[in-house]
């Protein structure tokens, strides 16, 4: 997500925030246009699904989903009484897990929401981690695919490993995902891409889906045509890179990814203990 998008959605959010007696909220209707839902009731089946979140959760639902009414201009000037719903941070978070993470804005606000504080640099960095935890999950969904489809062909785990491994050689210049972990500091038995940035993560998933494609497509059989097939791809993404000026085995380490989901995962806690916070003020 660019910059400027990122500053321009922060101050929509921030613009449509209100508070009653110290606590935040959101109107509904407001989000239906930043989150670009051209139909009211689109975002009701939205709010539907958060609300069963919340009751989920052990949670009052009318603690966070207030019901109000709001008034909307008409043709020459008329006015109309609609029913909205006032927000919670939490209410808001929500529903924001259960839209359609493919719009940008609700990804912004997946994070916008998760976060106590109003600094957009640190929104700006808990987007960047959350991009590379999606990577990183999206290469696990693919190397499992990868596998079912191998193990059909006469591949089992240990010839798995064996071409994942040979295929890492192709991508960081003749250094297996051994020395990679030596060289990068990585513990031997923790995952490499846990420890990767999220270009060569999404390097490592393209490859894969690449090998995926071609063992089905060329009906490949046997480790040895698979592994060929991997390495070459491998070596394909490895000098789209190098054309570019990036060779991934020099790209430095990155922090722990499961530390950083254990931080985002604790991020709907810390919104939903403040929220309370707030409350118990207010009362």
């Amino acid at each position: 997500m660019k910059q400027e998008q990122i500053k321009d959605l922060f101050e929509k959010f921030e613009s449509t925030r209100f508070e009653t007696e110290g606590v935040e909220y959101w109107s509904a209707r407001e989000l239906q246009i930043i989150f670009n839902y051209s139909d009211w009731r689109n975002l009701v089946r939205v709010v539907e699904k958060a609300k069963q979140a919340c009751k989920n959760a052990g949670e009052d639902i009318g603690d966070h989903f207030v019901d109000i009414t709001k008034m909307i201009e008409l043709a020459k000037g008329a006015q109309r009484e609609v029913e909205d719903y006032a927000l919670t941070r939490y209410a808001c978070y929500l529903i924001a897990q259960n839209g359609d993470s493919a719009k940008s804005e609700i990804a912004f606000a997946q994070t916008y929401f998760a976060l106590q504080t109003r600094k957009q640099e640190l929104i700006e960095q808990r987007l960047l981690e959350t991009e590379r935890v999606i990577a990183r999950e999206k290469l696990m969904k693919s190397e499992k695919k990868l596998s079912g489809i191998i193990y059909e062909r006469g591949v089992d785990d240990k010839g798995f490993a064996i071409i994942r491994s040979k295929g890492d050689r192709a991508l960081f210049g003749g250094h297996n995902t051994s020395d990679m972990k030596t060289r990068l500091g990585v513990p031997a038995k923790r995952p490499l891409a846990d420890f990767l940035p999220t270009l060569t993560i999404k390097a490592k998933d393209f490859a894969t889906e690449l090998t995926s494609h071609n063992v089905i497509d060329k009906d490949l059989q046997g480790e040895k045509s698979i592994e060929k097939e991997h390495v070459d791809n491998n070596l394909e993404v490895r000098n789209i890179l190098i054309k570019r000026g990036v060779k991934p085995e020099n790209l430095s380490t990155e922090e722990d990814l499961q530390k950083i989901k254990r931080k985002l995962d604790s991020d709907e806690k810390k919104v939903l203990k403040d929220t309370k916070k707030l409350k118990k003020k207010k009362k």
